[in-house]
């Protein structure tokens, strides 16, 4: 496996409340886009991270399965970070976005809670992978918006499911066969929400390698204003 990173804090943002998290040797790739005042989105965020690496390395270990030991480890951190927040006023209602990729020799698993997202590009073609769980999102699968709309709804950023809001919590798990050749994008709303999918292919189809395509992806969200942090791994399979 081969992969490039970044974590930009952007044109407008005072600080960087995205993560992410990169485990070789569990393969383990993941992003989380942090909320809440006080800083509390970033310790949300890198808090879900560390705990998510340590709690699925031990149940890997242990024989648990790979999907559910990614689901049981987001849930892990969910009741951490829940329970932080509720001990200290100034992190009430904390939260965060995790999208987690797990490669177990040709499997996939992709564990969703947010609207952070993963894609595959397989033979030219770009597929999103993981489904928001936002407002717009749920306005599309009823019919009320198109995608197109979603993509400048003044209510983008609304989510309906985040780590660490709720006592209990709801992972979506997705798993497929990755083949050689395979590029996995997982990425914050920092780039989805500035450039479309069609967009995000042509960055990283036009680029020399994986460092490079980064690059590219990153310029396009600046170069759009940059409003937000901007997260993103590239993983080639």
């Amino acid at each position: 496996m081969r992969w490039a990173q970044t974590s930009d804090i952007g044109l407008i943002r005072a600080s960087n409340e995205d993560s992410l998290c990169i485990s070789p040797k569990t393969g383990l790739f993941a992003v989380a886009d942090g909320m809440g005042g006080h800083q509390a989105g970033e310790v949300a965020s890198s808090m879900a991270l560390r705990l998510l690496e340590r709690e699925l390395g031990r149940r890997l270990s242990g024989g648990v399965p790979p999907g559910e030991a990614l689901a049981d480890s987001i849930k892990e951190a969910n009741s951490a970070i829940y329970e932080l927040s509720g001990r200290n006023p100034e992190w009430a209602g904390m939260g965060t976005t995790v999208t987690a990729c797990l490669k177990q020799g040709e499997e996939l698993h992709v564990a969703q809670v947010g609207d952070s997202r993963a894609y595959l590009i397989r033979d030219g073609v770009i597929a999103r992978l993981t489904e928001d769980h936002s407002l717009v999102q749920e306005m599309v699968k009823s019919g009320g918006i198109t995608e197109e709309q979603a993509f400048s709804h003044p209510r983008r950023n609304v989510l309906t499911r985040a780590v660490g809001t709720e006592m209990s919590l709801e992972v979506d798990l997705y798993r497929f066969q990755a083949v050689p050749g395979d590029l996995i994008l997982v990425c914050t709303d920092g780039l989805t929400g500035y450039l479309r999918p069609e967009e995000i292919l042509l960055a990283i189809s036009t680029a020399r390698d994986l460092d490079q395509a980064v690059q590219n992806l990153l310029a396009g969200a600046l170069a759009r204003g940059g409003p937000d942090n901007i997260t993103m791994i590239l993983l080639e399979c």
